[in-house]
């Protein structure tokens, strides 16, 4: 019933924009981000921004991606429905 970690981002389309993440408890957000990776995927989302490569985040996958390919996912996923409710 406490709140640990987690993190915020926002959702526009099928791309989802990464904001902030916070940890009351060691390890909390990279919970919460698995928990939030797994949905986002079920959800149809194909493109995490999370803005700054770092260590952790690469560990799960996290790769920069050039300017123009960044260019192209916004010009054909951000007006493309997902199906989360809590999104559309």
């Amino acid at each position: 019933g406490e709140l640990v970690g987690g993190l915020y981002g926002l959702a526009m389309g099928r791309l989802f924009f990464g904001e902030s993440m916070f940890s009351h408890t060691s390890n909390a957000s990279k919970a919460g981000f698995v928990h939030l990776v797994t949905h986002l995927q079920q959800w149809g989302f194909v493109l995490i921004d999370c803005q700054m490569p770092t260590q952790h985040l690469q560990n799960f996958g996290a790769r920069p991606i050039p300017r123009s390919l960044f260019a192209k996912y916004l010009e054909t996923c951000l007006d493309q429905p997902n199906t989360a409710d809590w999104a559309n």
